[in-house]
């Protein structure tokens, strides 16, 4: 789906984010899903993903789970 597409909604960005833009977006929708859009491409796509699945994601973040994609 395109993130303009989805209407007025409220994006939030982390203050991790660097001044060029690198950085995703998230947005609370209508009936409890959560759109992540590239803070790049604002009218591009976005995944939509139910609350569960991006607070899994959450907690893997926190637990170090994802860290060997930096390394």
């Amino acid at each position: 789906m395109q993130a303009g597409a989805l209407g007025p909604v409220t994006w939030t960005k982390s203050t991790y984010s660097n001044a060029t833009g690198n950085c995703v977006e998230f947005a609370a929708l209508p009936g409890g899903r959560i759109a992540v859009r590239n803070s790049r491409d604002p009218l591009g796509p976005a995944l939509i993903y139910t609350r569960d699945e991006i607070a899994a994601f959450v907690a893997g973040a926190r637990d170090g789970d994802f860290d060997s994609v930096l390394e």
